[in-house]
């Protein structure tokens, strides 16, 4: 009965700032692993971040390290993505994911999360 709500998209110029939000719920937030994804129509869905059940494992694609970095808090059950230095070829929906864990390690693949929420919709101008 696990829920995923992302929040935080919109329409953004390139190179400004955004922070996505994902409010989970429904079972024990720091048992999960959690990540981003992102898709648009022409790209398949491509793993933009993990995180490992502390937070002291993360991972992030790429086309986005050193601009994007994944965060949780634990306390708040959320997971926050910040993306910085946005570039229009960031534009795409993400989806916040969550699998469940038993160890404190990053989940790789989208198979493995279990969990999906509805998407938020990034649109990056140039």
């Amino acid at each position: 009965q696990v829920l995923l709500v992302e929040s935080g998209g919109g329409l953004v110029p390139a190179g400004a700032s955004r922070r996505l939000s994902c409010v989970f719920s429904g079972r024990t937030f720091s048992t999960y692993g959690m990540g981003w994804f992102r898709q648009t129509p022409v790209k398949e869905r491509e793993f933009v971040a993990g995180i490992s059940l502390t937070g002291d494992n993360t991972y992030h694609a790429d086309s986005v390290k050193g601009r994007f970095t994944i965060s949780r808090d634990n306390a708040k059950n959320t997971v926050y993505l910040q993306m910085n230095s946005l570039k229009p070829e960031d534009t795409a929906v993400y989806y916040c994911a969550a699998g469940a864990s038993t160890g404190d390690f990053v989940l790789y693949g989208s198979a493995i999360y279990k969990h999906w929420g509805q998407g938020t919709q990034v649109t990056v101008s140039s």
